[in-house]
């Protein structure tokens, strides 16, 4: 459930028609009193330097740093930086997913060109510029990260916020007394993704929402409510908590109103609190208890949500409103029997995933959460771990909207102020979402899980959690020994792959304690290939153990599914993911262990367990049947299905019947020969299900599949898009490779393309490329007055010309010096035709004139606070040395410790982007196609030489 504020509406109409994303409308308008605003757009990045500040923007070297005085935020964190020639972005952003891939990267994070060995491409800047009008002054004003990859330092208007090291923690920094109201105001943010957090693909940057929160100086706090219920003779006692804070310099006495509204829209019940008083900075935490009668319970196929709107009323005025979603429902764990859910048995079919998907890394747009959580539990899982760090709040709101089950992971383990503080904030965050039924302390903490250290590390973190929420259970992954060290005190023992584990022994010896399996499987696979081709890197997709350290996917539910008292397992994992390709190494960039690849196409391990973990009827044959050369050799075919029996025919001959052993799989050997392979599904002898494989033909078409036909018109949202080959006969064809090329149309852009290969070094992402020209070193000469001719030309000879600034410019040489004219030379790159040339001037005089390759571009201008910008004409730059001349009457310094602007500007390359292209894997590739903000009809086309094109329509939608 989330903490969602009331988004004032008519107000983000009118931010849309502002290149500055924050503008809150005039003051005529009457504002509401809380405020939940998207930062999302309007920002500029450009990559630092992990230690080399000449490349970091002089970043932190200046004579008093940021630490040593308030407001000194220098380089790229001062609100003068000029940042006009870096790229324009929205975010989410993860710029480590429009990197290169390289063998010196980091094998366990996907071996992209970031990390130590690239501190040119570790540290990312991100600069936004944002208006707050006069009227908002006396407000409380607060600036919220969702998570920002990684060790982020945020600055605004030079003053240093705050350092947060972790890039999975939600942060929120109060910035009111900074502010600059009815004027610009400026956020700069450094990321360094140079050190690794995790052992798998983490990404780099601002990749989750960024929002302004504004409020009355008394207000309820940030994650301030925590709703729980009880359910008892179809009557829910729902008991609310709001902490309310007074930020003001003075008491103020004040009313707290809290009311259940249905997924209707209907008022439940309200409860109000009367006559309360807080003095200046103190916090009260307020409680209602509410009965809801026969109320429609949260669950996994009915995830029915409600809110609580909490309203604090001053003087019969209602000055904040806070609204909390959230479920109605019950949980427990039973050691014999498992967990249940509104009393109700629930086995636990579970998978882990991280948080990143093909063509996007780990910026995910928030619709791509639904698709995926849709495709899950579309192969009957109901349990999402969130391995191993607290997720987007976005992923359990899907959750919590789709009905998915979830345990909350924190990241690292440990007692100190940080790691608590770290575990409080997951907690706090997350604690009203119905979805999480666990909060889970740590995974596979090697040095610790199996000693009196993880023993009193786990109790005490156990034991703090609770006291932050004392209704959900506790658990930790452990791999190593059992019946020691974190196993002997944890609520509910997550047990990590169960082959060299004795389940059965360690209930005998702890029969109270909970238990699951929080990883199972860790099967390796490649969708679609079934020979194993290690030269290739790639495997056969049977389900088969990886090695005796693991248990195959069918090995593994049969243990849990035949033990009661184990309330379920986990697969490794649901989507496979970046990083971590198991068994090998380079080139391999992407994980095997998935029942989906990466952009969610099924392995057919996915059909093994939506066969016994959903009531639908399934029946699905493996391998393909496009053997050429194999004629007369035996193939391995398998089943999966839940009917009674499965019966196998190849080109309608019967290669018999076979009855199905519950949570097992059915094979044949059948020597090839081309045409079709059909399997037929019995239930009580009956005619229940059918699957059918056929011998294509080469591809000779293009097809193109969309997840949804319209989407919403507002920027944000998506569709996925499935592309795939097929044969004149309209057959899909499972080994086909073709490289297609899209284009688009419309209100829509392409924000990524991927494949599921695990061996694709293909870009996911084909960007812009912009480049920076630095001018420096610049020479100057004294003249009489602006009308040069000479001295601008291109061919001049300036190498008697001393260095520029050299004197000091007071009223002395203001008035020895009428006019100067300054000099540089600057190196073009050589694919500079091909690029947009932007000159963004910055004064050096009063009034100049400025000249490129002794072509005047721009004539007396004076000088301007604003700056000015100037495109090129195409041709002007060519490649290798070119010059620039400004013929300007001096700047003077306005006070004897004031200096003035020795900095001309640069010159920026825009390059356009390569077409997006994408090769398939085995008959498939993914497109995600975002809208622009606009309504309309967005068409996306495939191409690929000699075969058919296919255009998709999307219609997007007004908001």
């Amino acid at each position: 459930m989330k903490n969602r504020p009331v988004i004032k509406w008519v107000l983000c109409v009118l931010l849309l028609l502002t290149e500055k994303t924050i503008m809150y409308g005039q003051s005529s308008i009457v504002p509401l009193k809380r405020e939940h605003l998207s930062m999302d757009n309007g920002w500029r990045f450009a990559l630092g330097h992990a230690y080399d500040p000449a490349k970091d923007f002089y970043n932190g070297t200046s004579g008093f740093s940021y630490f040593a005085k308030t407001g000194y935020g220098d380089g790229a964190a001062s609100p003068q930086f000029d940042d006009r020639g870096w790229r324009k972005i929205n975010l989410p952003h993860d710029w480590a997913v429009e990197l290169p891939f390289s063998p010196r990267g980091s094998l366990s994070h996907g071996s992209k060109a970031i990390g130590r060995n690239f501190p040119e491409a570790s540290v990312g800047w991100y600069r936004k510029t944002f208006v707050v009008p006069a009227a908002d002054w006396g407000k409380h004003i607060s600036i919220a990260f969702d998570g920002v990859f990684r060790n982020s330092i945020v600055w605004v208007n030079g003053h240093y916020l705050g350092t947060e090291p972790s890039g999975y923690n939600s942060f929120e920094y109060d910035i009111a007394e900074y502010l600059n109201y009815g004027g610009d105001n400026v956020i700069a943010v450094r990321a360094d993704a140079t050190m690794e957090e995790g052992w798998f693909y983490e990404g780099a940057g601002i990749y989750r929402h960024v929002w302004l929160n504004i409020t009355d100086q008394l207000h309820i706090a940030t994650n301030g409510t925590f709703v729980t219920t009880q359910v008892k003779n179809n009557t829910a006692a729902v008991t609310a908590t709001a902490t309310v804070i007074n930020e003001d310099k003075k008491p103020r006495s004040f009313n707290v109103t809290q009311t259940i509204i249905d997924a209707n829209g209907k008022n439940l019940v309200t409860n109000r609190v009367m006559g309360l008083t807080l003095n200046p900075f103190a916090s009260q935490d307020v409680k209602s208890i509410l009965s809801v009668n026969d109320p429609q319970l949260w669950s996994i196929e009915t995830p029915h949500l409600h809110r609580l709107i909490t309203t604090i009323e001053e003087n019969n005025t209602v000055i904040d409103t806070y609204t909390t979603t959230f479920g109605i429902r019950t949980i427990r764990f039973d050691a014999n029997e498992g967990f249940f859910l509104n009393g109700k048995h629930v086995k636990i079919k579970g998978t882990n995933n991280h948080q990143d998907h093909a063509g996007v890394g780990t910026a995910m747009p928030d619709a791509l959460q639904d698709f995926r959580i849709r495709t899950l539990k579309s192969m009957g899982c109901n349990v999402y771990r969130c391995s191993h760090n607290p997720p987007t709040p976005e992923l359990l709101d899907a959750c919590d909207r789709l009905g998915m089950l979830v345990i909350d992971e924190n990241r690292l383990m440990g007692v100190a102020s940080t790691e608590l503080n770290d575990l409080k904030r997951m907690i706090l965050r997350d604690r009203n979402h119905p979805s999480v039924i666990s909060w889970s302390i740590g995974n596979e903490e090697w040095a610790i899980e199996g000693s009196i250290t993880g023993t009193r590390i786990a109790a005490t973190m156990q034991a703090f959690a609770k006291s932050v929420d004392s209704t959900r259970y506790i658990t930790a992954a452990i791999s190593g020994g059992i019946g020691y060290g974190i196993s002997t005190t944890i609520d509910v023992l997550g047990y990590n792959y169960v082959a060299t584990k004795n389940t059965d022994e360690q209930h005998q010896k702890y029969p109270n304690q909970f238990s699951w399996g929080t990883e199972e499987g860790s099967t390796v696979a490649s969708r679609g290939i079934y020979t194993d081709d290690l030269s290739r890197h790639q495997l056969a997709a049977y389900d088969r153990k990886q090695n005796d350290f693991f248990y195959s996917i069918e090995q593994s539910w049969k243990h849990y599914a035949g033990r009661p008292y184990l309330a379920g397992m986990f697969i490794w994992t649901g989507f496979d993911y970046r990083g971590e390709p198991t068994p090998f190494g380079w080139p391999s960039i992407e994980s095997y262990h998935g029942m989906l690849d990466a952009c969610g196409f099924p392995k057919d391990d996915y059909y093994y367990l939506k066969a016994w973990w959903t009531d639908q009827t399934v029946v699905h044959l493996l391998p393909h049947w496009n053997w050429p050369g194999k004629e007369g050799q035996e193939i391995r075919v398998c089943a999966y299905s839940n009917c009674d029996e499965v019966e196998l025919f190849l080109n309608s001959k019967s290669l018999g019947k076979k009855t199905m052993e519950p949570n097992g799989h059915l094979e044949w050997l059948v020597k090839y020969e081309a045409g079709t392979l059909e399997a037929i599904g019995y239930k009580k002898g009956i005619k229940a299900g059918r699957d059918v494989v056929k011998t294509t033909l080469t591809p000779a078409q293009l097809k193109l599949l969309t997840n949804q036909p319209t989407i919403k018109g507002d920027g944000k949202d998506i569709a996925v898009i499935t592309v795939q080959a097929a044969d004149k006969n309209n057959l899909v064809v499972p080994t086909a490779d073709n490289e297609i090329g899209f284009s688009i149309n419309g209100p829509g852009k392409i924000i990524g393309v991927g494949n599921g290969n695990q061996t694709s070094l293909e870009p996911d992402q084909y960007l812009e490329r912009v480049d920076i020209v630095n001018i420096g070193n610049l020479k100057e000469k004294f003249v009489d007055d602006l009308n040069v001719t000479a001295e601008v030309a291109a061919g001049y000879d300036d190498s008697g010309w001393q260095n520029a600034f050299k004197d000091t410019r007071d009223d002395k040489f203001g008035q020895k010096v009428r006019a100067l004219v300054y000099r540089a030379g600057f190196n073009v790159p050589s694919d500079a035709a091909a690029a947009v040339a932007t000159f963004f001037s910055k004064s050096i005089g009063k009034v100049e004139s400025i000249y490129i390759n002794g072509k005047e571009i721009a004539h007396q201008i004076e000088e301007n606070k604003e700056k000015y910008e100037f495109k090129l004409e195409a041709g002007l730059l060519h490649s290798g040395m070119n010059t620039i001349a400004i013929v300007a009457t001096p700047l003077l310094n306005a006070n004897i410790w004031a200096g003035v602007n020795t900095d001309p500007g640069l010159i920026q390359l825009v390059y356009p982007p390569s077409p997006y292209k994408r090769k398939l894997f085995n008959g498939y590739a993914q497109v995600i196609v975002q809208s622009t903000g606009q309504p309309g009809t967005i068409n996306l086309k495939a191409a690929s030489p000699g075969l058919k094109e296919q255009t998709v329509e999307i219609t997007a939608a007004n908001k």
